[in-house]
């Protein structure tokens, strides 16, 4: 609800950078809702990099406009 708020709030009042947004979603099932949320949110206000994806789930944060993903288990394999 109070994302522009924030935004404008880091960006005016505390001369951050904002770039993007970024976000782990919970291990439910439903990554591409919040995929299609962040997607959303990004564009309203207007940010160019999207971060969101992982191994199990980067193919469809690309399809939701993401700009970083993160597959270390991919290339490295699976954590012990």
């Amino acid at each position: 609800k109070d994302l522009k708020n924030f935004y404008k709030k880091c960006v005016n009042d505390l001369g951050l950078n904002v770039i993007g947004l970024m976000c782990i979603p919970p291990n439910d099932g439903k990554e591409k809702t919040y995929f299609k949320e962040m997607s959303e949110l990004s564009r309203l206000i207007g940010l160019k990099e999207l971060s969101m994806g992982m191994s199990s789930d980067y193919l469809q944060a690309v399809k939701n406009h993401s700009t970083y993903v993160r597959i270390g288990s991919n290339i490295f394999g699976q954590r012990s």
